[in-house]
């Protein structure tokens, strides 16, 4: 961390634009060399410089630095368009991040002074490659274990369609995808290979045991209404854990996190608040550009989809079978059952041969790619 940064950075009092104890966070930045970034759906901004990244909210008292949450003096207000935040909270947030700082550089120091021991008398020293890390977390290290949580399951039947239930559907398409995968070298687990239910925070309790490099969860889509805006009403759609930007993707979310609530599962909930979303946020921040890296590479294996994507094929939303999984995970609506042309495809053998098939060969691109980032970063 740059001690200069955040001194100019975050001593607001010594910013120009200041009224009654609050400063214009944009023009403070700018005026110091730093990137402002708004994103006004989710109402967060962050000031970014280097590779340090600060995020805060409108109206939440709290701050995330290097994925820890740091309480504010005041939450930063939006007036007549401008963002300001109190500016008694710069030597609080600089004193937080500097005692991190400290404490890392005093054990690092411990370190070296215990490397330091004396040498023994063999003179005779043979070069050795460095042994690989034994802490690496999901993201950073080769993708080996793929988890697959077919949705649903037992007193769960999940979506209905004309002729099916989605947690049948994607149970076979689970099947079939751990076989797909296991056939390019990959250790895969399941969260259910039968029908019966597990509840949804069970299901990323299992992937952390496992250990696992990435979690995909598949499901089938719905919507209810006319049989006319069902026929038009078809896709398929991947989801990460991020603040939905729209409401359809809210209602979906809602959707699938109601079983929870339906059968009584302890802490459930429909919807997270704003609070919980940015301090979510903070802690699965690590695994996000990974989920993000799968995600294109399953739109670049449906190309030629006989399921077409829908709209952008991409969403965010807080579904909660992804939320406790400390790894990449994507929440896959593989399309929409309540579309009798999407569904007749899931059902078919062909269907869902094609769909396991092009879900393992995004897995198998995405392994690719971590690991010529990790050569590329010397691992």
């Amino acid at each position: 961390m740059n001690k200069v940064l955040w001194v100019l950075l975050f001593c607001l009092a010594t910013a120009s634009a200041v009224w009654a104890g609050k400063t214009d966070v944009e023009n403070f930045a700018q005026s110091k060399g730093a990137s402002f970034h708004w994103y006004p759906v989710q109402k967060t901004f962050t000031l970014e410089r280097n590779k340090d990244t600060v995020k805060f909210a409108i109206g939440l008292p709290y701050a995330s630095l290097h994925g820890k949450t740091i309480n504010l003096a005041a939450a930063p207000v939006l007036s007549a368009g401008r963002i300001q935040i109190d500016s008694v909270d710069a030597a609080k947030f600089f004193e937080a991040e500097q005692t991190a700082k400290s404490s890392a550089q005093q054990a690092a120091v411990s370190s070296s002074s215990v490397k330091a021991a004396p040498a023994t008398t063999n003179t005779t020293t043979t070069a050795q490659a460095p042994a690989p890390a034994k802490n690496e977390t999901a993201g950073t290290r080769e993708v080996k274990t793929i988890v697959i949580d077919p949705g649903h399951g037992g007193k769960d039947s999940g979506a209905i369609g004309s002729k099916s239930q989605e947690k049948d559907i994607v149970l076979t398409v689970g099947k079939l995808l751990k076989k797909e995968l296991e056939k390019e070298g990959f250790s895969v687990k399941m969260t259910r290979d039968k029908d019966y239910f597990v509840e949804l925070g069970q299901r990323a309790n299992l992937a952390n045991q496992w250990d696992g490099d990435l979690f995909i969860s598949l499901h089938c889509n719905a919507v209810d209404a006319t049989p006319e805006r069902k026929k038009i009403i078809k896709g398929y759609h991947v989801y990460v854990l991020r603040a939905p930007e729209s409401e359809e993707d809210k209602a979906i979310a809602r959707r699938e996190n109601k079983v929870a609530t339906l059968y009584g599962e302890k802490n459930a909930k429909e919807e997270l608040s704003p609070i919980e979303w940015f301090k979510l946020e903070a802690r699965l921040e690590k695994y996000k550009q990974n989920s993000y890296m799968f995600t294109e590479e399953l739109l670049k294996a449906n190309d030629g989809y006989k399921i077409r994507k829908q709209a952008g094929g991409v969403g965010g939303a807080g579904f909660m079978v992804l939320v406790g999984a400390l790894m990449p995970a994507v929440l896959y609506e593989i399309g929409f059952i309540s579309n009798l042309e999407d569904e007749a495809y899931m059902m078919s053998d062909a269907g869902q041969k094609d769909i396991a098939e092009r879900i393992s060969k995004a897995v198998t691109s995405y392994k690719e790619a971590v690991h010529n980032y990790r050569e590329t970063l010397g691992r």
